[in-house]
């Protein structure tokens, strides 16, 4: 999924994240929390998504507010998750520059690996989820003619029930 968010200054952000979950409380995805996605929506609180299938000739769209996980959630799909992408929590100074080769990298993935060893590795306390919970999700599906398909579900808030608009391409 594309998920956009926005700084404090209201500059714009777009980046594909996988999502590792939904349900009737949103949408989940996982990320290091010292990245720019995380430091962006903890100082808004909010969020962007967008699924495309271009075969299909569909799209949705959402958008709500964000919060982060319980730390059992995060510890849960981190355990999930193959070694190599654990290591890689750790390893990760995400967003940060780095040398202009990639054996900075490779020297933290290593020292990673030294530290657990052969050992579990736990999740970092920089590392977890967040949960989009929405109050606007659009559904559009592509017609000839430029004549979409377009629904809007919208509340005002998550408590709300949706109300349901068809919306002119």
């Amino acid at each position: 999924m594309s998920l956009a968010t926005v700084d404090g200054q209201g500059n714009p952000d777009a980046r594909m994240v996988l999502m590792k979950g939904f349900g009737p409380d949103g949408f989940r995805f996982f990320t290091n929390y010292q990245g720019v996605k995380a430091s962006q929506i903890d100082e808004t609180g909010v969020a962007a998504l967008v699924f495309f299938w271009a075969p299909l000739d569909r799209q949705v769209r959402v958008r709500g507010s964000v919060s982060r996980l319980d730390a059992e959630s995060s510890d849960a799909y981190f355990a999930s998750r193959d070694r190599a992408s654990q290591l890689g929590a750790w390893a990760s100074p995400q967003s940060q520059p780095l040398p202009d080769d990639r054996e900075a990298l490779e020297v933290l993935a290593e020292a990673a690996a030294d530290r657990f060893g052969d050992g579990e590795v736990p999740r970092p306390e920089h590392w977890g989820g967040f949960l989009v919970d929405p109050v606007r999700i659009e559904f559009w599906q592509g017609r000839g003619a430029r004549l979409h398909d377009r629904f809007l579900y919208e509340r005002s808030n998550p408590k709300d029930s949706w109300q349901i608009n068809r919306l002119a391409p």
